[in-house]
């Protein structure tokens, strides 16, 4: 027999989004439950953000252990152990995902464990239970994209990477974003021989080019191997002396071999299977949910935000857009995200971040721009003998001097561009930035002596 349980808000998802959301409403005094069919905290946290950030940190030690010695450090006898590495992250993770649980009990929003489907405009039905909701908002988030090519299944995505049982010696990434370009530089400094193999010609299309470009000479220093205008038209699994092979049959007409093929193309809006055309909601033609300004759909009663509308498909939007669905339906206080300026990075080696219109946006929208650069090696690459350099670049708009635009790449430069993202936000001048006295010494006192 199937129960009956009435909200004012049901929430599809709990991830970072939709545990923002569920948190203020319940603030706000309505009655919350939230679904979720694997384990609270979603993407970022179980197999995102969060755990590929720690992969990063154990990775780079990598090289701080090469640059010991320099600093008269004597670490002979170092070794890496996989396993030790992956279970802790994956502790993290646990202790985050009850964190999350732990907030949402402290605001009584109701948790159900379950596969959601929307059955109207006010109906969401989780295993025999029959939920009826005022508002629905889905927040489902999003997908690994696979290519349906014969052999796929021979694959891993970014939901399964982190759980590797030992490291392969070889491992082909497809795709040239964020993902694939992170992924690349956590297993070369592990140790396993990477090639990345991108359908285009360019890696990080969005950021700024010259950026993109210093990364792909680094990269290729490190020892990280890239082809390009290239797809896979099959993947074959074979067993060897060695273990198990794959064979990727590339449209150029070769072939190359891994023990491990990750699939990091892009990521599909979770919407299949929810039942949103019970309620009538229109999705855009790669299943996102069509929402306008306020995250409303077609649908009255229904909201979506995160990935799953494929707006912007970072965490903290997510979160921004939980929290003014969450204000604007239940708090009484109208409240809609702003979109421009969103910084965002690249936990790459090294990694790379930026804000605001790229130098090749910038002359596209204004016209005439300027252009102030830094491109140094930093000190303490120097003395440890690493021929890497860093580079910084601010676009300016000349007609009122105000920084538009602010890229970055080298050790520590997401969190540098954290603040370049108020400046540029806020709309500061370049000249403010030339009045202020610089801290020496340090690779970002660079920011502020650009000429």
């Amino acid at each position: 027999m199937s129960k009956q349980q009435s909200y004012d808000l049901v929430v599809i998802g709990a991830g970072s989004g939709g545990v923002r959301a569920a948190r203020v409403a319940a603030s706000h005094g309505a009655r919350v439950a939230i679904v979720e069919e694997y384990r609270v905290g979603g993407t970022c946290v179980i197999r995102g953000c969060v755990p590929k950030k720690l992969l990063t940190y154990g990775a780079h030690l990598a090289e701080e252990l090469e640059d010991a010695a320099r600093f008269g450090w004597q670490l002979q006898g170092a070794r890496f152990d996989w396993a030790v590495l992956r279970d802790n992250v994956q502790a993290e993770v646990s202790r985050l995902s009850g964190l999350y649980g732990e907030t949402l009990a402290k605001y009584d929003v109701e948790v159900l464990h379950g596969r959601a489907e929307v059955t109207g405009p006010h109906g969401v039905r989780v295993g025999a239970t029959q939920l009826t909701a005022k508002v629905i908002l889905v927040a489902s988030g999003a997908r690994p994209h696979v290519p349906n090519l014969p052999g796929s299944e021979h694959g891993m995505t970014s939901n399964e990477v982190f759980h590797l049982a030992e490291l392969p010696r070889r491992m082909v990434i497809v795709g040239g974003g964020y993902i694939a370009n992170e992924f690349a530089g956590i297993f070369n400094q592990l140790g396993v021989k990477v090639t990345v193999l991108n359908r285009s010609d360019r890696i990080l299309r969005g950021y700024d080019e010259q950026l993109a470009d210093r990364l792909l000479q680094l990269s290729a220093a490190k020892g990280i191997q890239f082809i390009f205008n290239a797809t896979i038209d099959g993947v074959v699994r074979q067993s060897t002396r060695q273990g198990e092979v794959l064979t990727l049959d590339l449209n150029t007409g070769i072939s190359t071999e891994c023990e491990a093929l990750l699939f990091a193309s892009g990521r599909v809006p979770n919407t299949a299977g929810l039942g949103l055309a019970s309620a009538g909601v229109e999705l855009a033609a790669n299943g996102a949910v069509r929402v306008d300004a306020d995250s409303r759909s077609s649908c009255p009663s229904l909201f979506a935000i995160g990935d799953v509308t494929d707006r912007v498909q970072l965490t903290p939007v997510a979160i921004r857009e939980g929290q003014a669905f969450a204000d604007s339906v239940f708090g009484n206080k109208p409240t809609r995200v702003d979109y421009r300026d969103i910084p965002s990075a690249v936990f790459s080696n090294p990694p790379l971040a930026g804000v605001g219109l790229t130098e090749a946006q910038a002359r596209g929208q204004l016209g005439d721009v300027r252009v102030f650069s830094a491109d140094f090696r930093p000190m303490k690459y120097a003395l440890a003998g690493r021929n890497e350099r860093t580079l910084y670049k601010l676009v300016v708009d000349p007609g009122n001097d105000r920084v538009v635009g602010a890229h970055m790449i080298g050790p520590d430069t997401p969190e540098l561009l954290q603040l370049m993202a108020v400046a540029v936000k806020a709309g500061l001048r370049k000249a403010q930035l030339d009045e202020c006295i610089a801290i020496h010494p340090t690779a970002a006192e660079e920011l502020v002596l650009m000429k």
